[in-house]
């Protein structure tokens, strides 16, 4: 679907936002995103060095493409991500949207728990409980 993003990274963020309840991929205007119901709570794209529109290429001056997600937090967990640097960044839209570079070094399963996080923070109140074992 997204030529541009590397297929290991993609096949791994595809079975984590994949497995989430009602949660499906699509095209996005560069990348793919993954929704549940009408709202985006991952999307990955590949940038060059020197896209003026890309904060992650602004931010760490990469010699190379860099692979990224954007995905959103609850909102205490902005400024501790933000302030941690590399391979965090503020992509530059939203209150609570933090960026993630993606590369040989990424922990896959703080990947899982952010982007769970994420669908919790768009997904219906309905949808998000699932995941917590509750069922309420």
């Amino acid at each position: 679907m997204a030529g541009d993003i590397p297929p290991e990274i993609e096949d791994r963020l595809r079975a984590i936002c994949g497995g989430l309840p009602e949660a499906h991929e699509e095209p996005a205007w560069v990348g793919i995103r993954w929704r549940v119901r009408k709202r985006t709570f991952a999307h990955a794209c590949t940038v060059e060095p020197g896209n003026p529109t890309s904060d992650a290429v602004r931010v760490f001056a990469p010699d190379g493409p860099l692979t990224v997600v954007s995905f959103r937090v609850p909102d205490d967990d902005v400024a501790g991500l933000a302030a941690s640097g590399y391979p965090f960044y503020r992509p530059g839209w939203g209150t609570n949207v933090i960026g993630l570079v993606l590369g040989t070094t990424t922990d896959w399963e703080e990947v899982e728990e952010l982007l769970t996080d994420s669908y919790c923070v768009q997904a219906p109140k309905s949808l998000s409980r699932l995941l917590d074992g509750s069922g309420k």
